[in-house]
């Protein structure tokens, strides 16, 4: 195991939880749509510098994908989104802890019957 990449994920996992917090309390402010919105328009931003930069891909092959893989992109438009609205009212605690027991079990279920291409320890 990568002890590198097992660190730089821990570190992902802590600023979520910040961003969980920061998010919900920004949300009480502006709105929980337009805070989700102001999210994505920044990381696409940050992301399009990225892949000017440092793109080694072909972007233009998502016209050759299929479209549920492409639907996947609604998947994280909804983590953000719920983990806004559920962050103040029932803590950031619960709401990555409530998260991660959804992770784990979906994660069981994809690996076991190999859905979207996933393997159980692959």
């Amino acid at each position: 195991m990568n002890v590198i990449t097992v660190v730089i994920t821990f570190i992902g996992g802590t600023i979520l939880s910040a961003q969980s917090s920061i998010n919900g309390k920004l949300s009480k402010k502006i709105g929980a749509l337009e805070t989700a919105l102001l999210t994505f328009i920044t990381g696409t931003l940050f992301l399009s510098l990225w892949l000017i930069f440092f793109g080694r891909g072909n972007l233009l092959a998502i016209a050759q994908a299929p479209v549920w893989q492409l639907c996947a992109v609604f998947f994280g438009v909804g983590y953000l989104f719920l983990t806004i609205l559920a962050g103040p009212k029932i803590g950031v605690s619960a709401a990555n802890v409530a998260a991660i027991i959804g992770q784990i079990s979906a994660s069981f279920i994809i690996d076991q019957f190999g859905w979207f291409g996933g393997k159980l320890f692959s």
